[in-house]
């Protein structure tokens, strides 16, 4: 054999670093394998059969249909008999008996009839009377008129036994004085009236007379 000696194979020394970190990943691999193993706690088993349980679907079945009830029969009620009834009859009750009163009367005083000598009727005192129109024209005032004025005038007027008016005085104005002096004017000039009676001689008489000025009559 030569001098020369055999080379021996060295073998490489393994590295610290790396014999650590492989024995950090098995040991959290462990770890983890522990804690998947490990049995879960009630609180958790609890849940998550509520999260899995599948509600179950119940059909209900409809209620059985309600049969109508039986038609009614409405008999009329029987009519109870009317019993006469006799009322006795009341004596008829006999009228008060009228008794003279002279509440709310007036004496009149007596008439005395007109005297029958010539020129008397002249001379008489007027009476009070309600007479009749034999001529009464009426014309609305021009001014009147225009201004739309319109209403009633009551007159007193002395009438002779001809039926001409001798007096007029105004009794009630109609409110406007161009109307009141046109209807005392147009009465003393132009109406006529029948003359009183009295005994049967025309007399003299006071009359009251309205005079009516309305622009609907126009």
């Amino acid at each position: 054999m030569s001098s020369a000696s055999l080379a021996v194979a060295v073998r490489p020394q393994p590295d610290a670093a790396r014999i650590a970190a492989l024995s950090a990943a098995i040991a959290l691999n462990l770890a983890a394998l522990l804690i998947l193993t490990r049995p879960l706690a009630p609180q958790a088993l609890a849940l998550m059969h509520q999260i899995t349980a599948v509600p179950q679907i119940t059909f209900i079945e409809p209620p059985p249909a309600v049969k109508p009830p039986p038609p009614i029969d409405l008999k009329p009620l029987p009519r109870a008999p009317v019993m006469p009834v006799h009322t006795q009859p009341h004596p008829a009750a006999t009228p008060p008996a009228a008794v003279p009163t002279t509440e709310g009367t007036q004496a009149m005083p007596p008439v005395t009839p007109p005297s029958t000598t010539p020129g008397a009727a002249d001379t008489a005192a007027p009476i009070e009377a309600t007479l009749a129109y034999r001529s009464s024209p009426l014309q609305f005032p021009t001014q009147a008129l225009r201004r739309h004025m319109q209403g009633t005038v009551l007159l007193r007027v002395l009438v002779d036994k001809n039926g001409a008016p001798l007096q007029v005085e105004i009794e009630h104005g109609s409110g406007y004085a161009l109307l009141d002096r046109s209807a005392r004017e147009q009465v003393l000039a132009h109406w006529r009236f029948q003359p009183a009676m009295a005994g049967g001689h025309a007399v003299r008489a006071w009359a009251k007379v309205p005079v009516n000025f309305v622009l609907n009559n126009l």
